[in-house]
């Protein structure tokens, strides 16, 4: 798919400067820059700035904030270096308790609540990554994406999963490691395949429990071991809506951060149109032909919301709907 890269997260072709990770004098060096910063994050939600919340806020690497994590500046996650050389970190300040500030909605599906930390420049602002990442530049989204995706598997992983002990972050956060007996481990990243599986021209949609009204989207599921993509695609599509499929193809990946998932979208022929709903995983699945996904996206369909802009199900069917996939 020629248009891959153009997903929402996709690649900004950053520079992760992976050989500093394991070398102390150069992340020693990388911090004391003149131009270093640090985006940071709370309860999962990234510092962004502007009247659109368009652009990550950062800070100096000698801000007042940065002082007050355990483990000082070691424990700031190093994300890459721009182009002019600046070496840029990510950093977690979710011990903050915010004063009279609404944090009700903090983690919902829907969060979009802000929140002002008072050592923070007016109108720098904590914001929900799902609800500003299409306003991002591609640059600023992929940094976003990083920065919660390890920030969140550091939170979820601060023991030992061979011994049980309190492990230390190391290689400039993408690594940590076991005092006690030794091991290492890494972020973890989990596949998933999203399906824009068709029949003449007609897509399948499904919709999950508890979903909003008239949100429907492309049928998604976690790879399991041992199982190719292709095979992921059918037996996920049979156990959810019954209906099987035949050619697989690949199409585009997309980093998804919430918390940890890689989405990889695939094409698929579904040999038959009869749909046998799994209640458990669907509430509902429908096939949709393109005029009606024309009226969903253009939002005046009766039944349909349109995609979230943003998430990968809406890249793909945005590309079959202008015939763009390949």
């Amino acid at each position: 798919m020629k248009r891959a890269e153009q997903v929402t997260f996709g690649g900004s072709a950053l520079n992760r400067a992976a050989e500093w990770r394991g070398d102390a004098q150069a992340l020693a060096v990388a911090r004391m820059h003149g131009d270093a910063a640090c985006l940071l994050l709370w309860r999962g939600k990234v510092l962004a700035q502007g009247e659109r919340l368009d652009t990550l806020g950062w800070v100096r690497m000698n801000h007042p904030l940065l002082s007050t994590l355990s483990g000082s500046l070691d424990e700031a996650v190093l994300l890459g270096v721009t182009e002019e050389g600046a070496p840029l970190f990510a950093a977690d300040i979710s011990e903050w308790e915010p004063q009279d500030q609404d944090t009700s909605t903090v983690g919902a599906f829907v969060d979009r609540s802000e929140q002002q930390h008072p050592d923070l420049p007016p109108g720098h602002v904590f914001a929900e990554l799902r609800r500003i990442m299409t306003r991002l530049s591609p640059r600023d989204a992929e940094l976003a994406a990083t920065a919660k995706a390890i920030v969140g598997w550091h939170e979820t992983h601060k023991f030992c999963a061979r011994c049980g002990a309190a492990s230390d972050i190391t290689q400039a956060g993408w690594q940590r490691t076991c005092p006690a007996c030794g091991a290492h481990h890494f972020p973890r990243t989990d596949p998933v395949v999203i399906m824009l599986i068709t029949h003449g021209d007609s897509v399948l949609m499904g919709r999950s429990p508890g979903w909003p009204d008239g949100m429907y989207s492309l049928l998604a599921g976690f790879v399991e071991p041992g199982e190719t993509l292709e095979a992921a695609v059918r037996r996920e599509v049979m156990e959810e809506a019954g209906v099987p499929v035949g050619a697989v193809s690949y199409l585009a990946s997309q980093p998804w951060p919430f918390p940890s998932s890689l989405m990889l979208g695939c094409a698929g022929e579904a040999l038959s149109r009869e749909i046998t709903l799994d209640p458990v995983e669907l509430e509902d699945a429908i096939w949709v032909d393109r005029d009606e996904m024309m009226e969903a996206f253009a939002g005046e369909h009766p039944r349909l919301m349109p995609a979230r802009k943003g998430a990968i199900a809406q890249f793909l069917l945005e590309n079959w709907l202008a015939d763009t996939l390949d």
